[in-house]
């Protein structure tokens, strides 16, 4: 009798495209009829099927390329159904693939955004999972192990345990990193209010002359915004703040600041970074992000170790056991835990807009802003790209624009870019860029809500997001944080001191060399 396995055969992609070439055009139709009445050379997807009624409801529209190195995001290819919804967010929505000739150069261009990962209707494409190496270091017990959360997680991750979008869990949040055995928990918020410190006073320096750089200022927290510009449009580069944004603003105060309060060695702190985003990740490793260990005589020492994304905390909740919804609300650890308004609203698009215009106004006039500038309705709400002006005494008027997603900022760019070439005076003196579509609450690490990103959901977080600011947190002004007055106090002196200067700012990267970018039609 003939021997016959009964273990189940693995087809590849390619092979099961192959075999259906070969099946009989009756095979098909007697498998699939009714799935389709397009008529003859119209939407199928096999050669055979051009010469009648097609009876296959899908095409192939291919993929976007993903460099198997890419610290961000990953593709299972078992998964892939080349059906081009990440070719969509990637061109059509981010305006990268297609926007440079090919072929490619030294790189495959990705600017880490995550935003294919949000589109992706099996998950093929998701983050690059991370959360062995966390697990690895909280078990060493030679590691100080600390965690920060953005603000746009706090928003987000209850809609992975069934609450509704925009549900606020700050408090359970903080409980249930304690519970997974983090040393320590802080606010990014803290670090927020940090960066409009420095990225206000550097505002302030540049609309008076004494920073010889020029107008208008673009914000520097979104790193996928500022991979696109260093891409895209290096020759803006001097625009950007150098300011560094708040997830490495606190790696480097945790391993120099902190560490010297607390007598821990640098090399023993492990610096973790829950954020809504994937091209946080691409961040922390990029080489100049290690100042605190440069300080330290120690240049191997990363500023932040390792990134989680809202949807990573989720799943190391649950491999945990912990019931997420039953947990009480515990509070961040002082030192870098405490945050204002100013600094949750960064979680959304306008919002660091918002926040640098109200400390802005305290650090020009040595007044705090007027009841007006802390509901800047011109900046709030989803659309892609928002203009407002204000009167800021002793500074005039002031102009500032808003962007989210990177479509929207390449318009910006370009007429930034044929202002200069014309030699007309900047019509903004400052313009917030966000990566994606919304802000950090429409991340690529955020939860895969909808399929593709709703806007019902990302108008739930960014209302959650303004609640908190408005009658929540009991401080909105980013100056008022005592935290961030103390380490001005006691280690920084002011913003933009040589100290702040050499842990809190930043250079960029001409990255137009690895591709050859499309001449406007």
């Amino acid at each position: 009798m003939e021997n016959r396995s009964t273990k189940p055969t693995s087809v590849s992609r390619r092979g099961f495209l192959k075999m259906l070439g070969g099946v009989g055009l009756a095979g098909i139709a007697a498998n699939i009829a009714g799935c389709s009445t397009d008529p003859a050379g119209g939407k199928g997807w096999m050669p055979q099927q051009y010469q009648v009624a097609s009876s296959w409801p899908i095409q192939v529209k291919g993929r976007v390329p993903i460099d198997p190195n890419n610290p961000s995001i990953v593709r299972d290819d078992k998964k892939c159904i080349l059906c081009g919804q990440c070719i969509e967010a990637c061109e059509k929505v981010q305006t990268v693939m297609g926007y440079y000739e090919l072929p490619i150069k030294d790189d495959i261009t990705c600017v880490n955004c995550g935003q294919c990962t949000l589109w992706c209707p099996t998950g093929a494409i998701t983050e690059r999972d991370d959360i062995d190496k966390v697990l690895k270091a909280i078990n060493d017990k030679n590691l100080h192990v600390v965690v920060q959360t953005a603000p746009a997680t706090r928003v987000a991750l209850g809609e992975e345990f069934g609450m509704p979008a925009g549900s606020i869990v700050e408090g359970k949040q903080v409980a249930a990193l304690k519970k997974l055995g983090f040393d320590a928990v802080f606010d990014t918020n803290f670090s927020a209010d940090l960066t409009i410190m420095e990225e206000g006073t550097e505002l302030v320096k540049r609309i008076t002359g004494e920073l010889k750089k020029p107008l208008p200022q673009f914000t520097s927290c979104s790193p996928g915004w500022v991979k696109f510009c260093e891409y895209f449009y290096p020759d803006l580069l001097e625009h950007m703040s150098s300011a560094k944004s708040p997830q490495q603003m606190m790696g480097a105060v945790v391993k120099s600041y902190y560490a010297k309060q607390k007598g821990i060695d640098p090399e023993k702190i492990f610096s973790v970074s829950i954020m809504p985003c994937t091209a946080k990740k691409y961040e922390c490793q990029r080489p100049e992000m290690n100042d605190a260990g440069q300080k330290a005589g120690k240049p191997n020492i990363r500023d932040v170790d390792v990134v989680l994304t809202t949807r990573e905390l989720a799943r190391m909740i649950k491999r945990a056991g912990i019931n997420f919804n039953e947990l009480e609300d515990a509070q961040y650890d002082s030192m870098l835990g405490e945050g204002t308004g100013a600094a949750v609203i960064f979680g959304t698009t306008g919002g660091v807009m918002e926040a640098a215009v109200r400390s802005a106004y305290f650090l020009i006039t040595k007044q705090n802003p007027p009841e007006a500038l802390l509901e800047l309705t011109p900046v709030r709400g989803l659309n892609g790209v928002k203009e407002a002006s204000l009167e800021i005494p002793g500074a005039g008027k002031i102009n500032v624009a808003v962007c989210s997603g990177l479509g929207n900022a390449r318009k910006i760019l370009d007429q930034v870019r044929e202002d200069i070439k014309q030699g007309l005076p900047p019509r903004y003196h400052f313009i917030e860029f966000m990566s994606c579509p919304g802000g950090c609450i429409g991340g690529g690490g955020q939860p895969r809500t909808a399929l593709p990103p709703s806007d019902a959901v990302r108008q739930a977080r960014l209302a959650s997001l303004y609640t908190m600011d408005a009658k929540i947190y009991k401080k909105r002004l980013s100056h008022e944080n005592q935290e961030v007055i103390q380490i001005y106090q006691n280690y920084f002196e002011h913003p933009m001191s040589e100290l702040a200067e050499e842990l809190l700012h930043t250079e960029y990267t001409d990255r137009g060399k690895h591709l050859t970018a499309k001449k406007k039609a």
